[in-house]
């Protein structure tokens, strides 16, 4: 299992910016795809987004999609999620993740999460 530390929650307005980090020390890193989860208070968790190992492919939830963009920078071994336009459904714990492949949604490391709050 891969260790996974994400950073950059807080509290937030609705309408404004939060960027979320997730680094690991993982030398393997380049050749997971990498993703976030996120987790509101009483909900299951869900699929937010996900990148391919270069970064080249994204896919991103409906709920999501226009709003948050992820990326990553391999030689810092670092995904980010960059969210904008947050609203108060956007608050929950977010987790990132690296899964099986680009088109599994197995889950095979979790991050210990980060919590956003959006307020209105």
């Amino acid at each position: 299992q891969v260790q996974l530390v994400e950073s950059g929650g807080g509290l937030v307005q609705a309408g404004g910016s939060l960027r979320l980090s997730c680094t690991t020390s993982e030398t393997i890193y380049s050749l997971k795809v990498m993703g976030w989860y996120r987790q509101a208070p009483g909900k299951q968790r869900e699929w937010v987004a996900h990148t391919s190992t270069d970064g080249g492919h994204t896919n991103y939830s409906d709920s999501v999609k226009g709003r948050f963009t992820i990326s990553r920078e391999n030689a810092k071994n670092t995904v980010y999620l960059q969210m904008n336009s947050l609203k108060p459904d956007d608050t929950a714990v977010y987790y990132c993740v690296t899964l099986e492949n680009f088109f599994s949604s197995k889950v095979t490391s979790w991050g210990q999460g980060t919590q956003v709050t959006v307020s209105s």
